[in-house]
């Protein structure tokens, strides 16, 4: 919540990737205290629903659900009671914080308040209209950091809590989009940095990182461009067992034709890309955009025949035979069947994470038969005593077949 010059006498409150209520410095609300009681509730949906305000059957449906009472009214009037009781003993004026208006129940407009799902809304809408570009800019900007995250986290089973949390987050990827293209036409690529970084972290998994990608690319700072996409995959990858996503594997081939190089020699440009350094055992491990450059390049040799090269998909089964989508044991069985993999294959064939439990090995210059024998050593390596879990093996050979103009084309070469 972006509240750094909090004044006295004004009640702040935080919706945006949690819940508080502060007043003078002093939290009422939220944060290590109870989100769940219904004082809390209470606040949260008279606060944010202040300007229309809730009616009576609403409120007494958000509070106390489809819970048997035999007297409801009078519950609720408990609950409101024994809220103003506190939010008095907690020091705020005197006044009549929760007003009844002809069976409707609004928060108190005596007392200065600032709301931060509010402000980020307001901020948008003026982004929204604005004619200016700076201005428009600065907008965008300011509301995109009053986004701490997703809206009221802790009630996101709650109906209408999810549609605004929905609501909220479609208009923070709107935002980020819009400052992130008027920051581009600008060439402004250190605010575009600190904007993807902060999308990043407020919203994961959202796939914010190419424009922080861009940002450092557009700067020449090409290595914490390409650092900062291996360690995203292998964030999506060991974390939360994904794929890199289409936009970020594009801005990764965009960045590969942006690199520029100072002038050098080829005896210096070829050691930099030798890996002969690299003296472990085993199998070349490598990120899936590299894995999937490795496939086609050797699909395109493959082309002029002369070698037998098959394609591994190993995936990690119950005692059924089913696969292991989810559990305490996944992550540990995914990096010992990796490990077992790497270290039976050979250093001249590849192999990448696919997902969660899921290993691809590029096998080159090998036989089908070769192929059993590898599965047999790999489960040497992964099976431990009577483990339940083990290696659903697929198989698929690279075998090239050329097409009848290329046959034509080809015979005919002198």
């Amino acid at each position: 919540m972006r509240m750094t010059d909090m004044k006295e006498n004004v009640l702040y409150v935080r919706m945006l990737g949690g819940f508080s209520v502060q007043w003078n410095g002093k939290l009422i609300a939220g944060g290590s205290k109870a989100n769940n009681s219904q004082f809390a509730y209470l606040l949260q949906i008279l606060i944010h629903n202040r300007d229309k305000g809730v009616t009576r059957d609403r409120l007494e449906e958000l509070l106390f659900e489809d819970r048997d009472m035999s007297n409801i009214h009078h519950a609720l009037q408990s609950v409101i009671y024994n809220t103003k009781k506190k939010l008095e003993q907690a020091g705020l004026p005197p006044v009549n914080y929760i007003e009844q208006r002809k069976g409707v129940f609004f928060w108190t407009g005596e007392i200065p308040l600032v709301e931060d799902a509010a402000r980020f809304e307001e901020l948008y809408r003026k982004a929204e209209s604005a004619e200016d570009e700076n201005e428009r800019i600065a907008l965008y900007l300011d509301a995109c950091h009053w986004y701490s995250g997703e809206f009221l986290p802790m009630q996101a089973a709650v109906i209408w809590a999810a549609h605004e949390a929905r609501r909220y987050r479609e208009m923070f990827c709107d935002c980020v989009e819009k400052a992130a293209l008027l920051l581009r036409l600008r060439q402004d690529f250190f605010q575009m940095e600190e904007l993807g970084v902060y999308a990043s972290k407020v919203d994961p998994l959202a796939d914010w990182e190419p424009v922080t990608m861009e940002a450092l690319a557009s700067m020449g700072r090409y290595d914490e461009a390409r650092k900062l996409y291996e360690d995203t995959v292998d964030y999506y990858f060991n974390e939360q067992g994904l794929r890199p996503s289409k936009k970020l594997m594009e801005q990764f081939e965009r960045l590969g034709e942006e690199m520029m190089h100072c002038y050098d020699v080829l005896d210096h440009i070829q050691e930099e890309l030798s890996g002969r350094n690299d003296d472990r055992p085993g199998g070349f491990f490598c990120t899936y955009p590299v894995f999937q450059g490795i496939y086609r390049m050797v699909e395109r040799m493959l082309e002029r025949g002369g070698q037998s090269v098959y394609l591994m998909l190993c995936t990690v089964v119950d005692s059924k035979g089913n696969p292991i989508r989810s559990g305490p044991m996944l992550e540990e069985l995914s990096k010992r069947m990796g490990d077992a993999i790497r270290r039976t294959i050979r250093r001249s064939d590849a192999l990448t994470q696919y997902g969660k439990g899921q290993y691809l090995v590029l096998l080159v210059n090998t036989t089908r038969e070769n192929c059993v024998i590898i599965q047999k050593r790999i489960n040497d390596r992964f099976i431990i005593g009577r483990q339940r879990s083990s290696i659903q093996y697929y198989v698929n050979s690279m075998f090239w077949e050329p097409s009848a103009a290329q046959q034509e084309k080809k015979e005919k070469r002198p």
